[in-house]
């Protein structure tokens, strides 16, 4: 695929309760397309031309053939992984959602990478982390 600096990724994720998942996400800092938002979907604007699109269940089902929507809070679909500048902000994001109904995941520190997980009001697995490249570990040749 050729590069294109227009192009963009939009996440589809199915949710049971629109305004909820709205509040939560908002209480995390982001954003929404009001283009994209009606009672059943919208589009969460994670980073330039990254977006998240939170569909009502009903909704999500009309864009599957045969597939039965993943109960997010028994089995792992996906886990959206989101790079944050420093780990205070990784901090800040993680205990914010966790105190707006988020669920407690994995944490892990290597010196160079330092990630926090959760699962939101949906079960859907968010990995945020910080990555210091200048003390990514030598490659051995």
């Amino acid at each position: 695929m050729k590069k294109d600096a227009s192009t963009k990724i939009f996440v589809n994720l199915p949710v049971k309760d629109l305004n909820k998942s709205i509040k939560f996400f908002t209480k995390l800092g982001f954003k929404f397309d009001p283009r994209f938002t009606d009672k059943n979907a919208t589009c969460m604007i994670v980073g330039k031309n990254m977006y998240v699109m939170l569909l009502v269940e009903k909704f999500f089902k009309r864009f599957t053939d045969k597939k039965k929507i993943v109960n997010a809070k028994k089995n792992t679909e996906s886990m959206i992984s989101i790079y944050l500048s420093a780990k205070k902000a990784v901090d800040m994001m993680v205990d914010t959602a966790l105190k707006s109904g988020g669920k407690k995941l994995l944490s892990y520190d290597n010196g160079w990478m330092y990630g926090r997980d959760f699962e939101d009001i949906d079960g859907h697995i968010w990995e945020i982390f910080y990555m210091d490249e200048s003390k990514f570990p030598k490659v051995k040749k």
